[in-house]
């Protein structure tokens, strides 16, 4: 079944003049050569990494787009949820049904360009183009996780003439683009023939007395660390083969390139069963958690790597050097292919340290090669443990990763359910602490050519695909205000804003798929479609101009002054102040969680000062945040220890404070505080 869908295979080819290496070539091979690809190329390619890679057209401009990623406002697309705008590719769509394709394509991207670049944003993150099982149990493939074909394009959302069209598009208006790439699994493409009948069956198996009765699933049964077993009544059997479907009508067929089809390349121990229930597992594992702690860990996270993503999604093994090599090549071809910015890099808590230690290196050095300077390496780890979200940009890994540790202490904890800000300044010193200062060998680079380490470029992100939308669970009554506030820390932190499409029209879908809405739809959120003027989208778009427009917001050290434990009606109940400095410039940010109180910079009330700050005394700061009243503040002596400094102070100044200010912030908003000139 494979010729029905064409597409290249792995082979190696000669060195290239004066490189040793072997180079990757995507071409097509007769059929009768794929099986001479598979025994012999890759066992020579897997001695070393591939340098490059010739794509079937050699004209397609490859260029370098990026001065510093920190200038960029990341906007997360879901392709089938964001414009259709051609409906010739829209087969299986049910309107309405948010578990099946809505007709979201490459083209609906290009015919709402100019509403990106109203909105200001700067980079897209498009969902994974590559060809999925199209439908499983009743669920389609519009979010683009369920890879069968590496190499082809997901023919709902266009071809590649038109993808490489969107990405040239959007770039030609100042557009960057990221894809959304799965190297962890492949879509259910194959069963667990557990019961050895040829057929794949879920069955109650077990007697109740001699044996528990339990519910077999031959579609995705649950992990075994020894691998999934064939059993029948008489006992069991050793693994249970895989069998691959044959439903060309859903595309659930084989992987392609057909080397994906080595049953070896899998992991082949079945679903991560430990969520939610961890020291339950454990326990069925033999581990006392109580007595052990680490050792439940440790088996937590070998569920996670080497077990398929349930729902059935296959865990490919990322620790063999064939199945690296593979999958290096297939992204280098995409890079060439469509001459994208970076990668937005999924699951990769599911796939073992070393391989992205040396996908980073070798993508980076494909990219540079072609011409393609500044490629960018994010990745998506859904896990609160800051600890475990660092790992992956360790020195040789990964450029970045999504905050997702600040999207629930921060974002959720305190400015959706109004906790106190003294969370805030816990998380930002646990990252301090955690995150990596040092740039990657060949990684992102700032305008002069100095790299930028994992700290200064984490990705913050208030909502995205995976969870509720921050307006689900929001209190009613002041839901917006909490989420105007929220944005105003996104655009004013150190790192890269991420902002989730829809977002800016007040969309409140709760868990996926209710969190996917069509943006062309009249009922996913409260204004028409599109609409430029609500207030959500004006202070987006403000917000992101005037980040733009002041340097301290973009590439400017942090440090925090004011935190508060209290909630209640104290002082300063609900403020979070933190400077942001640049080349001896600097602008302070000043918010307030409270929902009903204006509260200062100060305890005095308390019995203790005022914020100290390292402007000089006589200084007046304005306020410039969008939407603000433009007050004024002037530094001075007063409420607080102060020592004389040399102005500007240096980015990294940490000492006494030069002088003392007094903000007032109303409820759930912000002040940005810049000196006037």
């Amino acid at each position: 079944m494979a010729a029905m869908h064409a597409s290249p295979h792995l082979r190696a080819a000669p060195s290239a003049p004066g490189n040793p290496r072997h180079r990757a070539v995507w071409i097509p091979l007769p059929a009768a050569l794929v099986l001479l690809a598979l025994l012999g190329v890759l066992t020579s390619a897997g001695a070393c990494a591939p340098s490059g890679i010739e794509d079937v057209t050699t004209d397609f401009p490859i260029t370098s787009n990026v001065g510093d990623w920190r200038e960029q406002v990341i906007y997360q697309i879901i392709t089938d949820r964001f414009e259709d705008g051609d409906p010739n590719n829209n087969t299986r769509v049910k309107p309405g049904a948010m578990g099946r394709y809505q007709g979201g394509d490459f083209q609906g991207i290009i015919d709402r360009v100019d509403y990106l670049r109203e909105l200001g944003v700067t980079t897209v993150w498009i969902s994974p183009v590559v060809r999925n099982v199209d439908t499983d149990a009743g669920f389609d493939s519009y979010h683009g996780y369920w890879t069968q074909d590496f190499l082809s394009v997901n023919p709902h959302f266009g071809d590649l003439a038109k993808l490489r069209e969107m990405v040239r598009v959007l770039q030609d208006n100042g557009i960057l683009v990221l894809l959304d790439v799965v190297v962890n699994h492949v879509g259910q493409l194959f069963y667990y023939d557990i019961n050895m009948n040829g057929q794949p069956d879920e069955f109650v198996a077990g007697s109740g007395t001699r044996s528990p009765v339990t519910r077999v699933s031959e579609y995705d049964p649950d992990f075994d660390i020894r691998g999934i077993q064939a059993f029948t009544s008489l006992g069991e059997a050793g693994p249970a083969p895989i069998r691959w479907f044959n439903m060309p009508e859903i595309n659930r067929v084989p992987p392609l390139p057909a080397e994906f089809q080595n049953p070896d390349w899998y992991w082949r121990r079945g679903r991560v069963t430990v969520w939610g229930r961890e020291g339950e597992a454990c326990a069925e594992a033999g581990i006392n958690a109580g007595e052990d702690w680490q050792a439940c860990q440790d088996y937590v996270r070998l569920q996670e790597v080497t077990g398929d993503f349930p729902g059935g999604l296959k865990a490919l093994r990322t620790d063999r050097e064939d199945v690296r090599e593979a999958l290096i090549r297939v992204f280098q071809y995409w890079i060439r292919a469509t001459n994208a910015d970076g990668f937005r890099l999924d699951t990769v808590k599911h796939v073992d340290d070393e391989f992205w230690e040396v996908f980073s290196r070798e993508i980076r050095s494909y990219a540079a090669s072609i011409g393609k300077r500044n490629f960018f390496l994010v990745g998506e780890a859904f896990d609160g443990d800051s600890q475990l979200l660092a790992s992956y940009v360790e020195p040789g890994r990964l450029d970045s990763i999504f905050d997702f540790a600040q999207k629930f202490r921060v974002f959720n904890a305190v400015f959706k359910f109004g906790g106190p800000t003294a969370l805030i300044e816990e998380l930002w010193n646990e990252n301090a602490e955690l995150y990596s200062a040092e740039p990657q060998p060949g990684g992102i680079r700032d305008a002069a050519g100095e790299g930028i380490p994992p700290r200064s470029a984490l990705v913050n992100f208030i909502d995205n695909h995976d969870v509720q939308r921050f307006l689900w669970d929001a209190p009613e009554e002041d839901g917006a205000e909490r989420l105007h506030a929220a944005l105003m820390l996104l655009f004013t932190q150190a790192g890269i804003p991420a902002l989730y499409y829809g977002t800016e029209q007040r969309f409140s879908g709760g868990n996926d798929p209710a969190n996917r809405e069509p943006m062309w739809d009249p009922a996913s959120g409260p204004f028409d479609p599109w609409d430029t003027t609500n207030p959500t989208f004006t202070l987006i778009r403000d917000l992101i101009r005037v980040r733009r427009q002041t340097g301290p917001l973009m590439y400017g050290t942090q440090h925090i002054h004011w935190s508060t434990f209290r909630t209640g009606d104290e002082q300063d109940a609900g403020i979070f102040a933190f400077e942001r400095r640049f080349n001896g410039s600097r602008a302070l940010v000043a918010l307030n969680t409270h929902p009903t109180q204006t509260s200062e910079t100060s305890a005095e009330d308390l019995g203790f000062n005022r914020m100290g700050v390292t402007f000089a005394p006589g200084t007046t700061l304005v306020d410039i945040m969008p939407g603000s009243d433009g007050a004024t503040f002037t530094v001075t002596t007063e409420g607080c220890d102060t020592a004389p400094c040399s102005q500007p102070v240096p980015d990294d100044y940490v000492g006494p404070s030069c002088g003392c200010l007094l903000v007032d912030v109303p409820p759930l908003s912000g002040r940005l505080l810049v000196p006037r000139r």
